[in-house]
């Protein structure tokens, strides 16, 4: 695939946090489409698959999923459907046209236990449904045998839509306490960074497979919490919450429907070895996510 041009480029979930950084990343570099749910419902199998027909795209980047965690306990089908068969429908559709795929996945998909580092051949034990979906969609389009990037992911965020960090501003303005768990441990990781690693993977043309994408380092959500005031306040921002007297509390204390991993800890070095750089700092990038969000 040339490295100035990639050709007809599909977007599907281009209205969320990645789908919206993939337009903004790919725009030079293509014909992009990414339809809107009133043109192409991405829970419809069929319609997806007569707009691939129509479009005839060379590079397709899934960006669309489930992500209602809990709520995929209760709506397996739906969470199945958009996590494992709309992957499944994009792969078969992808070698057909002699395509590429690039399909964004999960830390759910691995146990969540102890504090080891999980590599791309960890065994997976996915906790919830939404972890099982996410699986088979990876499963799916690993066997497909078409040309695929398979990039598996940790804590997203944006500077828009709904998100930690924003959740996170809007109540350290109205509270001043607040008690976030501090035992669930992973890398936040910007929808931009995932976008602009996505562009640099295909423009470098590297194997087919299975990736970990994130930032270097690790925090608890509370690490990651106090990160977000402390540059908040450091950036002109007034705050009712003082980050050094933030709260903490275990994962059990904070019940949900789907269980969270308590380790959600990636190794980089695969794709760091294959686009021959170092990934950045989590907090670097907090800076800069930050940042683009308060100026907007």
């Amino acid at each position: 695939m040339s490295s100035n041009s990639f050709g007809r480029i599909l977007i599907l979930g281009g209205n969320g946090q990645v789908g919206f950084e993939l337009q903004r990343s790919f725009a030079p570099f293509g014909e992009v489409r990414a339809p809107r749910r009133n043109e192409v419902d991405a829970s419809d199998l069929d319609a997806v698959a007569a707009f691939i027909e129509a479009y005839q795209p060379g590079l397709i980047l899934n960006a669309a999923a489930w992500t209602a965690v809990d709520k995929a306990e209760a709506e397996r089908d739906g969470a199945m459907r958009l996590n494992a068969e709309l992957p499944a429908l994009l792969a078969e559709k992808a070698s057909a046209l002699n395509a590429t795929l690039v399909h964004y996945s999960s830390d759910y998909v691995y146990p969540g236990d102890g504090e080891q580092f999980w590599r791309e051949d960890s065994p997976t034990a996915p906790l919830s449904v939404y972890g099982e979906s996410k699986l088979a969609g990876d499963e799916a389009v690993l066997a497909s045998g078409c040309r695929h990037l398979v990039f598996r992911t940790s804590w997203v965020y944006a500077a828009r839509g709904n998100n930690f960090m924003k959740t996170m501003l809007k109540l350290g303005r109205e509270r001043d306490t607040l008690n976030i768990v501090n035992d669930q441990i992973g890398a936040p990781t910007p929808a931009r960074l995932i976008a602009q690693l996505t562009c640099e993977a295909l423009r470098q043309n590297i194997a087919s497979g299975l990736y970990h994408l994130a930032p270097q380092g690790t925090a608890s959500w509370h690490g990651f919490a106090q990160a977000i005031f402390r540059m908040a306040i450091e950036q002109g921002e007034t705050l009712a919450i003082d980050p050094e007297t933030l709260g903490g509390i275990p994962t059990v204390d904070y019940p949900t429907p789907a269980a969270r991993p308590l380790n959600s800890r990636l190794t980089l070095s695969k794709l760091e070895e294959a686009l021959n750089c170092v990934l950045p700092s989590w907090d670097s990038q907090l800076s800069l996510t930050l940042k683009e969000h308060l100026d907007r």
